[in-house]
């Protein structure tokens, strides 16, 4: 896929009007609009409770902000139910959760779409944040973990059949930040489980399949997925991806992307950063990627610009300057290397 460095967003906006945020998306990316999850509105639009609400047994205490099951006590049956018999109707989303992503599907959207972005919270992530009655997270647990997995991998396929009626090509990304943790005490979990259950959830998934991790982590371990476009977080973590030349490489060449969190999400870095000084930040990290055999062409020709996670977490005025910061790198990045619109 060309994306030829067009700017993209990742997950979460600042605004508890859902209009006022797909108004946003819309003005600033208008080659690949995405949904946004709106976190002002409630703990129930947080990335976690978002997709835990279709899990059996599940208690979402939105006061305590916390996710548990009783492993000792929940019926599974209908679950298993629809996930054997594959009723993708069983999980649609409820509204009272993504009121960005239903409000994006009630917008005739501009012609000319690179794509439609959405995101699911990952397997890895989702399953450390859910705790036991003990307070141990559901992912070492082997019968809850895959229910998680299938829960996830059936309510993207719903979110895929459903963007696909407004675009042809969707783009949906798994949104992993705890694989930041992995190897570590917080997330004992071998790489290759890591692989395996990734995979999992795209299973029988059509459209493009991204992942996104803020932080740094074993990047081999990702590009050995399924995934066709890797995200992560360029501004701070940038020159991490060059210590795998090899591995981003074939990446590459069989077809992978690279969106690039280049632009900062945080209000300090936001008002001391400037178009020239991130295009600067960019290039040198791309030029790490060349210096070791990566072909220059082709790394502008397959990557995206994005944020370098989500922007729920500063005000709604920074957002739209994060967003049209995104907009100016882009564009002069694009115009400085020669890549059409």
């Amino acid at each position: 896929m060309d994306w030829k460095c067009v700017p993209a967003c990742i997950g979460s906006l600042p605004h508890e009007n859902p209009a006022e945020a797909v108004d946003l998306v819309v003005r600033y990316l208008e080659k690949v609009p995405y949904w946004p999850q709106l976190p002002a509105l409630g703990f129930g639009e947080n990335m976690y409770a978002q997709y835990s609400t279709k899990l059996p047994g599940v208690d979402i205490d939105a006061k305590a902000k916390r996710i548990t099951v009783d492993l000792m006590n929940y019926d599974p049956e209908q679950f298993y139910q629809a996930v054997l018999s594959e009723d993708l109707d069983y999980f649609t989303y409820p509204k009272e959760n993504f009121h960005g992503l239903y409000e994006l599907l009630s917008r005739k959207l501009p012609a000319g779409l690179k794509a439609i972005k959405g995101q699911v919270t990952g397997p890895v992530s989702l399953g450390l944040q859910i705790s036991d009655s003990t307070g141990k997270s559901v992912i070492y647990d082997e019968a809850y973990s895959e229910i998680v997995r299938k829960n996830l991998n059936l309510m993207l396929r719903w979110q895929e059949r459903e963007l696909q009626k407004k675009c042809s090509r969707a783009l949906l990304f798994l949104d992993e930040p705890s694989l930041s943790l992995v190897g570590t005490p917080f997330a004992a979990i071998s790489p290759e489980k890591v692989t395996t259950w990734i995979n999992e959830v795209f299973e029988n998934v059509n459209c493009l399949k991204g992942l996104h991790c803020c932080g740094n982590t074993d990047w081999p371990t990702v590009l050995r997925t399924n995934v066709d476009v890797l995200s992560f977080d360029a501004y701070n973590y940038g020159h991490t991806i060059s210590l795998y030349p090899e591995e981003v490489k074939r990446f590459l060449e069989k077809g992978g992307c690279i969106a690039w969190g280049i632009i900062p999400n945080q209000e300090d870095d936001l008002r001391l950063s400037s178009v020239s000084g991130l295009i600067e930040k960019l290039e040198r990290n791309m030029a790490s990627l060349v210096a070791k055999g990566v072909d220059l062409e082709l790394l502008h020709r397959t990557s995206l610009l994005t944020p370098q996670c989500g922007l729920g977490t500063v005000d709604e005025a920074l957002a739209m300057e994060a967003l049209l910061l995104l907009n100016q790198v882009s564009n002069e990045f694009r115009k400085r290397h020669s890549l059409e619109r």
